[in-house]
């Protein structure tokens, strides 16, 4: 308990520290006194201030909202299906939103930011019911395994459209390419305003069903005598996955490896007490894309490289070190 309590302080440490960075860092180097001058005393004549208050703080609320709903999303898949290598996109959400945002560039009705996040969220949420649909069928209807084989083929099939219609249309495929690179930038604060309170509202449902999903890991039989009814708490925990996928992936586009590597290094760290997972999976998810986010502003300097670029570079090789020196948990 007390080891749990000092990992979920040291993320909470780690997420400050990456939201100063994200807030000083750039093509603009800000010092800190004048960041929170611009929090706590707002001068709209300072031209500091100004980019404080009107690009990064979005852009950093952004990374935080998509981190955090990342890493409770891959907490929870992992929890579900039994597997410490399982992610949100096993559901077919990145593949159900970028379909969706293909096809709303293609017809223009994604004209911008503000209309690509409830096209990419419906899409995401569509994939994701078809999913569980497939999945809930037939026998052994909603097991972990089902559900997975379910996701993997449809994330095929809806895939292949997607590359179908980028391949007759150049004018989309130029759009799609800075949408699916993943990215904080041009986002603001009140585009997603209606995101945070669905992110935060999920992250506390997920904290209240852990208990429940932690005695569906211990097997059904056991699940049952201890009075959890599992097709119910396996439905509540897939919407709260699409949910935060799909919430993520609106906001911030397809970001990989924060789903899957971040759960799976908390895991390592604290075991597999599924409400201390949320917490530091939410926790270190947010700092991990915040970091990634600052790398891809100035390695790249006077341009930037999306975030879901650096995610993917940073993610992976943290997750190919974690496959040779850890071993896996057993959930």
């Amino acid at each position: 308990m007390r080891k749990r309590a000092v990992i979920a302080l040291l993320c909470l440490v780690a997420l400050v520290g990456a939201i100063a960075l994200s807030l000083a860092v750039g093509a603009k180097q800000i010092d800190l006194g004048t960041i929170w001058q611009s929090l706590a005393s707002y001068d709209p004549e300072d031209p500091l201030q100004r980019i404080v208050r009107e690009s990064r703080w979005s852009r950093t609320l952004i990374g935080i909202l998509a981190g955090a709903a990342l890493g409770v999303a891959g907490a929870l898949m992992q929890s579900l299906t039994r597997n410490p290598f399982a992610d949100p996109g096993l559901l077919g959400i990145n593949a159900g939103a970028s379909l969706a945002v293909v096809l709303g560039l293609t017809t223009g009705l994604a004209t911008g930011f503000a209309t690509q996040v409830p096209i990419a969220f419906v899409g995401a949420g569509l994939a994701a019911v078809l999913v569980y649909a497939i999945g809930a069928r037939g026998a052994a209807a909603g097991a972990p395994v089902r559900l997975a084989l379910a996701g993997v083929a449809l994330t095929a099939l809806i895939s292949s459209v997607t590359y179908a219609v980028l391949m007759v249309d150049d004018a989309t495929l130029d759009q799609y390419r800075l949408w699916v690179a993943g990215s904080l930038t041009g986002r603001q604060s009140e585009d997603v305003a209606a995101l945070v309170p669905l992110v935060a509202i999920a992250i506390v449902a997920a904290l209240f069903a852990s208990r429940q999903l932690e005695a569906v890991a211990l097997g059904e039989d056991a699940a049952r005598a201890l009075g959890v009814r599992i097709g119910a708490i396996r439905t509540v925990i897939i919407v709260l996955v699409t949910l935060l996928a799909a919430a993520a992936t609106a906001a911030a586009g397809p970001i990989v490896f924060v789903g899957l590597a971040v759960p799976h290094l908390a895991r390592a760290l604290i075991g597999a007490s599924l409400p201390w997972l949320v917490v530091v999976s939410a926790l270190g998810g947010a700092a991990l894309v915040l970091v990634c986010d600052v790398i891809g502003r100035v390695i790249a300097p006077p341009g930037e490289i999306g975030v879901g670029i650096t995610t993917a570079f940073i993610g992976g090789l943290i997750f190919a070190l974690m496959s040779r020196r850890m071993k896996v948990v057993e959930l």
